[in-house]
């Protein structure tokens, strides 16, 4: 499975690139904290699949890596996705190494 790490998606954000990033953990998770991402709570990723661009660099993320890998191995698996970056450690990494 292909990853970036914080400082890579960092990256990404402040040079303006068009990429995509899916948070998949649930609403009350993205309320607490959020990277600005859009919300896509894992259980409806495949129902919902429609909002991930097929076209563009995909990182997903979530609290530490775990769902965020669940849904990249649904979405190439199932659908035959092959854009999409897992965010190493997830938000709490980008927390603890760039902050909010």
């Amino acid at each position: 499975m292909k990853e970036v790490t914080v400082q890579e998606l960092k990256q990404l954000k402040d040079s303006g690139t068009d990429f995509q990033l899916i948070d998949v953990r649930e609403e009350h998770e993205f309320d607490e904290a959020n990277l600005k991402g859009h919300l896509i709570p894992l259980g409806e990723i495949l129902d919902r699949a429609s909002e991930v661009d097929k076209n563009k660099k995909v990182v997903v993320h979530c609290r530490s890596g775990k769902r965020s890998a669940t849904a990249i191995q649904a979405l190439e698996t199932q659908l035959g996705y092959n854009n999409l970056y897992n965010l190493k450690g997830g938000i709490l990494a980008y927390i603890e190494e760039i902050g909010l």
